[in-house]
């Protein structure tokens, strides 16, 4: 939908791959739906949801065995996001590399956008 001909909406690291992957094959699913909703201290979250099926309007990003949808309604604010996995000593998880976000709240739980990017019109 936002996408540039020949470059995927977000790119995913090899590492963020064998960790969806994974995820995947636990869990029997189709994918792995990223999406953002309202929330936080910053105004909005990203939202990671396992799925039976890709719905018709999803955006697909498939590497290697790991595929990630992009919901339509997130697909304007996620565009041109980097999806890794990291992991320390104290925590592991799924980060988000995303030019789009112009504040993050202190615990980087919550982001927000410029407010530009919601408008159409």
């Amino acid at each position: 939908m936002f996408a540039i001909p020949g470059q995927p909406p977000v790119t995913v690291t090899s590492a963020a791959a064998t960790q969806i992957a994974k995820l995947m094959a636990r869990q029997d699913s189709a994918g792995l739906r990223i999406g953002v909703k309202k929330g936080g201290c910053a105004g909005m979250e990203y939202t990671m949801d396992y799925v039976a099926a890709v719905e018709p309007n999803d955006e697909v990003v498939e590497v290697g065995d790991a595929r990630v949808l992009i919901a339509p309604m997130a697909q304007m604010f996620l565009f041109g996001t980097e999806i890794d996995y990291e992991t320390s000593l104290l925590e592991s998880g799924f980060r988000f590399r995303n030019p789009n976000v112009v504040d993050a709240c202190g615990c980087g739980e919550s982001i927000k956008f410029d407010e530009a990017l919601g408008k159409t019109g």
